[in-house]
């Protein structure tokens, strides 16, 4: 069996105030991509996890990832005894603001509870996924979302934007999301529009201020023809620019390939 770990998008996001925790209350907009990383699991003794792919490197020496720590909770909530051998495909760069090990930690409690054919009701895998970091119970359900509080406290959003096509652009710059967090200036600009539109990325102006080259994509994508938004995703450093047909993102991208090779990029659609 297998599973796509589906890259994440903050369509927008607001910072409102620092939460005594350490976490950050914040309001945002969630959307995935239609690929991501690939999880898949076959039969073995214990909980094993091999990773592989162009972006495995930066998980080499991860003794209990977040894929880990995500099916051990899941077989001590359900009892089971039965081993599980997992292989990620680490196609998405790490640290980057689009899920990363969130994503894929949401997508080993999909796979798993399939694998393992447990009757885990959602309300049940929202609160494992809950103790496991506040983008994961987001990228357990991998569809468009309101979230508030850490992000963790989720409602649909009706503004789907299903099929719109996506460019994801990442500078090869792994940024911590404590650190862009610590470096936001404290101002509380208000709550989150219904329109992404209208919206902003607070995270950004921490973001650039430590990798200036974000500000270099933000530029790149927003010229664009085509360009119905381009914003950074979460604490970045991966910006998104969604297009109003897949030719003028297909440009974007091959002009993007062109100008700026050493970038990282995925062309997709949102789900």
């Amino acid at each position: 069996m297998d599973e796509t770990a589906y890259a994440k998008v903050n369509l927008a996001l607001r910072v409102r105030a620092r939460r005594p925790d350490g976490y950050h209350r914040i309001e945002t907009i969630f959307a995935f991509a239609e690929q991501g990383d690939r999880l898949r699991v076959a039969a073995g003794q214990g909980i094993g996890l091999d990773v592989e792919g162009p972006f495995a490197a930066a998980l080499q020496g991860e003794a209990d990832n977040l894929v880990l720590k995500a099916a051990r909770a899941l077989a001590a909530r359900y009892g089971v005894a039965a081993g599980a051998r997992l292989v990620l495909d680490k196609r998405l760069p790490v640290a980057s603001g689009i899920g990363g090990g969130s994503a894929d930690a949401g997508a080993a409690l999909r796979l798993l509870a399939r694998f393992w054919n447990l009757d885990a009701s959602e309300p049940d895998l929202l609160a494992i996924a809950r103790a496991l970091g506040a983008d994961v119970p987001a990228c357990l359900l991998s569809r468009s979302l309101r979230g508030d509080g850490k992000g963790d406290a989720l409602v649909p959003w009706t503004g789907s934007l299903a099929g719109t096509p996506l460019l994801l652009v990442n500078p090869g710059i792994a940024l911590s999301t404590a650190e862009v967090f610590a470096a936001w200036d404290g101002v509380d600009r208000g709550s989150l529009p219904q329109d992404p539109a209208a919206g902003r990325n607070d995270l950004e102006p921490a973001a650039i201020a430590l990798a200036p080259v974000i500000a270099e994509m933000l530029a790149v994508l927003g010229r664009c023809d085509g360009v119905q938004i381009a914003r950074m995703s979460g604490s970045g450093a991966t910006c998104f620019a969604l297009f109003a047909g897949e030719a003028e993102r297909d440009a974007a991208a091959a002009a993007i390939g062109r100008d700026h090779a050493s970038w990282w990029q995925l062309s997709s659609r949102l789900r």
